[in-house]
């Protein structure tokens, strides 16, 4: 098999900017579809999300953001890639730029949510570094999510 090298570029961007909004639909419409009836979605994104959009040439291609927890502590969230672009890397390389941006900004800890039936999700948080916790925050009583944390 031939491999292929692409460029990314990850950039930072505000939850208004058109990719942002466009990748979160996208990405809270896939969720529905694995866990239909499990709950209301979302609605609209928190202006407190610093994001980061990942791009092949001029198309975005994946997003994840910061959200502010407590002090030094914040949670990635919204972290997507489009089915057509997994298994690039995109996904691990949105997440080291997240942990990078959460270092410049005082933040020592990092926490997240994924749901059970999200094996590939799981799987990079894990290679990762992420360690399961209890449910935090919005999480706690929910039966599907899966929650983990890192000190970076």
């Amino acid at each position: 098999m031939k491999r292929i090298s692409v460029l990314i570029d990850i950039a930072p961007a505000t939850p208004y900017d058109r990719a942002v909004i466009e990748l979160c639909a996208e990405q809270q419409a896939e969720i529905e579809a694995r866990y239909p009836g499990a709950g209301e979605a979302p609605k609209g994104i928190d202006p407190q999300i610093d994001f980061l959009v990942a791009r092949i040439g001029d198309e975005a291609v994946g997003c994840g953001g910061l959200r502010p927890l407590e002090p030094r502590v914040a949670e990635v969230t919204r972290m997507y890639v489009r089915p057509a672009h997994r298994g690039q890397g995109i996904s691990r390389r949105l997440l080291q730029s997240l942990e990078e941006l959460a270092r410049t900004r005082g933040v020592r800890t990092l926490r997240l949510e994924t749901g059970d039936l999200q094996p590939e999700s799981i799987g990079l948080y894990q290679s990762s570094g992420y360690r399961r916790i209890p449910a935090f925050g919005p999480y706690i009583g929910n039966i599907l999510s899966l929650c983990f944390e890192k000190h970076v």
